[in-house]
């Protein structure tokens, strides 16, 4: 279910030639730890085994794509190259170095395998909420939402088989943090991924429209981990989802607006705002409110190792962080109470985004994707308030003004108490 991986094959088979998969392991990326690798790299591991199946090599190249790729390109006497898309500024930042250092008389082509509709086909430009992008998402969907072509059993065998990879050997070459586990619920691989999609569907689908904000039901799909590593398409969700709407109307429609139309929405601003990440990237509205009350009395001030062990005085926000901690994933809906109250409880807008950006990227198994930047409240597989719609109103509107948010959307505890049992869910998660 992968765009680029079909587009490389149709290619290869017409030029009659073989067809080679590379995937270069970085030894960190952002805040990433053993547990976001560990996920990849079981993950990998399972391409690897259904690559040799399709008479494909898979090479696990060590290290960044400037430095391995144009080498093997060279000596494999590549003819040409295929690459998937990342609206992020560092993959991006890989595509142009690979590139520069390309032979000239080898093309590569990029695909938006990661969104339905493709980044800069929904719009050439930076899209103002979700109103203004889901009109042109819509209209596009009848060309982009369809089955996928199967991969085929290659023909053309390669003159040389892939080199064995030393499993074990990439985790070590890793210079990553290990200090945070893996999770035990989340089983990484396309397998383990469509089991959970199909447990979607039969079991939680039905919910997904009445109960996805409410922490204590089992109504999400859970797919962001296998999503964000690429393990399970989007598409497919869609494809399978849709299949319920007859029955299901109100919870497919949810799902499809959070799953295609928000989570597209992310991409295109991380695509066009270079900003994605910090302050600057937000409205002039939120960034002069934001400015106004930067030097508001802030009721609890807390450093970044007290809000990590989940320490704060409140118990709802601390199990929110501690569901985090230990599975990888804390649930949507709380991913906005909890961002908005680091803006309450910190030194500065700047600080708070810092810290949101640092704590997600390093616990979520989600992070470091458009999503965590600026995803709204989703599920479609991805669980996230997005840092930049919760600090700083991305994609938002102003509300009525107050002290240290501005007219930044407010929540609080109360406010959740009314939607949830609140008391339930800091039971389940207690420190």
């Amino acid at each position: 279910d992968n765009w680029a991986f079909l587009y490389a094959q149709r290619l290869a088979l017409k030029q009659e030639l073989p067809l080679h998969v590379c995937f270069c392991l970085v030894p960190k990326f952002l805040d990433a730890t053993i547990r976001h690798y560990g996920f990849m790299l079981r993950g990998l591991q399972e391409v690897a085994e259904e690559c040799a199946e399709l008479n494909v090599p898979f090479h696990l190249l060590l290290g960044y794509a400037k430095d391995v790729l144009p080498t093997f390109v060279v000596e494999h006497g590549v003819g040409g190259l295929v690459t998937d898309f990342c609206p992020l500024r560092l993959p991006r930042q890989w595509v142009e170095d690979v590139r520069e250092r390309l032979p000239e008389d080898v093309p590569f082509a990029q695909v938006d395998a990661h969104n339905i509709v493709p980044c800069w086909v929904a719009s050439p430009k930076q899209e103002y909420s979700a109103r203004t992008i889901r009109g042109k998402i819509h209209a596009q969907l009848p060309e982009f939402l369809t089955e996928f072509p199967p991969v085929i059993r290659h023909p053309y065998p390669p003159s040389c088989p892939a080199e064995p990879i030393a499993w074990e050997a990439c985790y070590s070459s890793l210079q990553v943090d290990r200090t945070v586990k893996e999770v035990e619920w989340a089983t990484p691989g396309t397998a383990a991924g469509l089991a959970v999609l199909q447990s979607f569907v039969a079991e939680r689908l039905k919910s997904f429209g009445s109960h996805r904000n409410d922490p204590n039901k089992a109504a999400l799909s859970n797919l962001s981990p296998w999503f964000h590593f690429g393990q399970v398409s989007t598409q497919r969700a869609i494809l399978e989802v849709q299949k319920h709407r007859g029955k299901y109307k109100e919870s497919v429609d949810a799902f499809v607006e959070e799953a295609v139309v928000r989570r597209e929405l992310a991409e295109n601003f991380c695509y066009y705002n270079e900003n994605y990440d910090s302050v600057q990237g937000a409205y002039n509205w939120a960034q002069t409110t934001l400015k106004l009350h930067a030097k508001d009395k802030r009721p609890f001030l807390y450093e970044l190792q007290e809000l990590e062990q989940g320490t704060t005085h409140d118990p709802l926000w601390n199990a929110a962080q501690l569901q985090m901690v230990r599975e990888g994933k804390m649930h949507g809906f709380l991913r906005m109470y909890w961002a908005k109250k680091i803006l309450e409880w910190t030194r500065s807008p700047e600080e708070a985004l810092r810290f949101a950006i640092y704590l997600n990227d390093r616990y979520e198994l989600d992070g470091r994707d458009p999503n965590g930047y600026v995803g709204k409240l989703q599920d479609g597989g991805m669980g996230w308030g997005g840092c930049l719609w919760s600090i700083c109103g991305i994609h938002d509107q102003g509300w009525a003004e107050r002290a240290i948010f501005g007219k930044i959307r407010y929540m609080n505890y109360a406010g959740c108490k009314r939607k949830f049992d609140v008391g339930q869910f800091e039971r389940r998660y207690a420190p």
